[in-house]
């Protein structure tokens, strides 16, 4: 482990402890509050007003058992972009649409669409009420791709029973466990009739997945609140989020000569000759294969034992054999991850490039696409996550913290193999600099294998550190109280939300601290009483931010 992660590995124990202590959650695993951070069973701890308090336990009392079937009913559309597609074309989206425009009059909320932005909103109801003021509540209604190959049942079906105590569904954390929850909260404040001058309006983006150019659109003509909360990342309250970027780069099929060629059929030289894994973009691949030409029974022996000795990592090998030489095909299974926090995951594609990596043979692999794939991971990337071998890209933030690094996608193609590799920044660098030493580091490899890669590009997402917002103190009591944990701090994520386009805007949750985010993992899931804690402090927030003082 690196210095980087030796350090944030410290942060996250010493958290680990106070969560326990305070609420007996799982252990957490990524990074959050400060390792000073102590608890206590809800002693001086800030006091809210007794409406918050009162109202928060009225809404879970109440709207329990609706908001699970109103999750039931928002998680059963797959709102996944389709390329050509737009929300008002898209039936899927029609459907979500239609179904959080019947919740919302159900609820007693107005509801607008905007195409690819739904506003539900609860008007201030005091008489001395300022109708430009509100407090924002910004989500998404799109999710990402889901592999019903990885999931017990459909993703699209709220599954309540294959692990009791958990919701899993793709959108469950990411973000329509969250709409649900913020739309009951409003509904207790609208039941309370709690005194506010401030309208309470939820925005649900419909492309934060895929395209976040309407919404730019959109925000050129509407006047955003002047104080906005995000839900859609993790508490107690994040002030800083990395930058979302990527690397992309195909290796080219090679055609190997005739005269190695036929140098290689004398010999029977195993040949790599597929390489690929991942789904999607943002997501640590928990998937990858690869297939090999003439393996011999003392190289499949080493490809077993060397796979049996990776931690984390399952892998089947299937082999089709003539004369004691099989063609072999490898499939490795890993754990999936949101690519913000890729320590949570065990990247397949990174551990099968280890295992095939050219130590097996006597001699290097023959030069093929997939070879050179497998040599790019290994020299590149490696089992890091932090860039600690592509050239000097690697950096870090002291709040932030470093640079993540993950390929996500490999994909072969008639042009050759398409790789994808998802990166997210810290403030410390700009994007040239980052764009140079990625460049120069590809450049390096290229003369190295003497190869020339095709279409290279890099795009590197702005880091947001978000300085005196005037909620931010509110939203830390709310926390602190309901969880007991004394004096919580803001963190940063790897994440990247739609906060950085609106005025004083922080995330809070819906996931705990230093818990593993499921969101755009296979298995997505909350667990019931992350939903209903959420709801106490939602709707406890909303009331201190919004209500007449």
């Amino acid at each position: 482990m690196s210095q980087s992660g030796i350090q944030h590995a410290r942060v996250r124990r010493a958290l680990s402890l106070a969560l326990l202590t305070a609420s007996s959650w799982v252990m957490p695993q990524c990074i959050a509050a400060p390792a000073s951070a102590t608890t206590a069973a809800h002693t001086n701890v800030p006091q809210l007003s007794q409406n918050a308090l009162k109202v928060a336990d009225y809404a879970v009392a109440k709207y329990d058992a609706a908001m699970m079937q109103s999750l039931t009913q928002l998680v059963s559309f797959n709102t996944q972009a389709v390329e050509g597609q737009t929300p008002d074309t898209n039936p899927a989206f029609l459907g979500f649409k239609s179904s959080l425009k019947q919740l919302s009059q159900e609820l007693g909320l107005d509801y607008a669409d905007h195409g690819y932005v739904v506003l539900i909103g609860l008007d201030a109801n005091s008489a001395v009420n300022n109708e430009s003021k509100k407090l924002g509540i910004v989500t998404h209604g799109d999710v990402q791709p889901a592999n019903p190959a990885l999931w017990a049942q459909s993703p699209y079906l709220l599954d309540t029973q294959s692990e009791p105590g958990k919701l899993i569904g793709r959108g469950t954390e990411d973000d329509k466990g969250a709409i649900v929850t913020a739309m009951y909260a409003m509904k207790a404040i609208k039941d309370k009739q709690i005194n506010r001058d401030r309208r309470i309006e939820l925005l649900v983006y419909l492309a934060e997945e895929s395209d976040w150019e309407p919404l730019k659109t959109f925000l050129a003509s509407y006047t955003p609140a002047d104080m906005n909360i995000t839900i859609d990342a993790e508490y107690p309250v994040v002030t800083a989020e990395k930058g979302w970027s990527k690397i992309t780069f195909t290796v080219p099929n090679i055609t190997i000569s005739n005269i190695e060629a036929k140098a290689e059929a004398s010999t029977q030289a195993p040949t790599l000759t597929a390489f690929s894994g991942g789904y999607f973009a943002s997501q640590v691949p928990q998937q990858a294969e690869a297939e090999i030409e003439a393996v011999s029974p003392a190289l499949l022996t080493k490809l077993q034992t060397r796979a049996a000795a990776q931690q984390g990592m399952k892998y089947r090998f299937e082999n089709h054999c003539v004369d004691k030489l099989c063609n072999l095909h490898i499939f490795a299974d890993g754990k999936a991850a949101h690519s913000s926090t890729p320590e949570d995951g065990v990247n397949a594609v990174t551990h099968l490039a280890a295992l095939l990596s050219p130590e097996l043979n006597d001699k290097p692999w023959p030069q093929t696409s997939a070879s050179l794939t497998v040599a790019a991971m290994n020299e590149l990337v490696g089992l890091g996550i932090y860039a600690e071998q592509f050239g000097d890209l690697a950096y870090k933030d002291d709040f932030m913290g470093p640079l993540t690094l993950a390929p996500t996608v490999v994909v072969q193609t008639q042009k050759g193999t398409e790789v994808t590799i998802n990166l997210r920044r810290p403030v410390g660098k700009t994007p040239e600099l980052l764009a140079k030493q990625a460049r120069e580091a590809l450049a390096l490899w290229q003369d190295k294998h003497q190869v020339q890669l095709a279409d290279i590009e890099s795009y590197w997402g702005e880091p947001m550190v978000m300085k005196g917002a005037p909620q931010q103190q509110t939203l830390l009591d709310v926390f602190a109280h309901f969880t007991g944990i004394v004096d919580p701090k803001p963190v940063a994520i790897g994440g990247s939300t739609n906060s950085k386009l609106f005025p004083n805007a922080l995330s809070f949750g819906p996931a705990m601290p230093g818990v593993e985010y499921t969101g755009h993992t296979e298995k997505e899931f909350i667990t019931h009483k992350q939903f209903m804690l959420n709801l106490k402090m939602y709707t406890a927030a909303f009331i201190e931010l919004s209500a007449v003082k």
